[in-house]
């Protein structure tokens, strides 16, 4: 998902979505930029198509481990859980 179809599927409007995320969710985030990160540093990319190919290899590892532990688990890592846990109010206007 793209982090707009996430705040969507999580319910959020202006919310920050890494404040949203449940700590498994959070962890693979984090894996998948520490894994980019680390991939940049070794392989050097130049320019935004090297580094878009960097950046798929970085998020392949945390889907990897999404998978694995999914598959494990037999559920969705995933929640529609927010942990600030908003209610909206709808402005009503008479």
């Amino acid at each position: 998902m793209t982090a707009k179809e996430y705040k969507e599927y999580k319910g959020l409007r202006k919310e920050s979505l890494r404040d949203n995320t449940d700590s498994i969710e959070l962890i693979l985030t984090d894996l998948s930029e520490e894994a980019t990160k680390r991939l940049a540093a070794k392989k050097r990319p130049i320019g935004l198509e090297e580094n878009i190919k960097v950046a798929k290899i970085g998020g392949n590892v945390a889907k990897a481990a999404r998978d694995n532990l999914e598959e494990n688990l037999g559920e969705s890592v995933v929640t529609k859980d927010n942990n600030l846990n908003y209610k909206y109010m709808e402005d009503k206007k008479i």
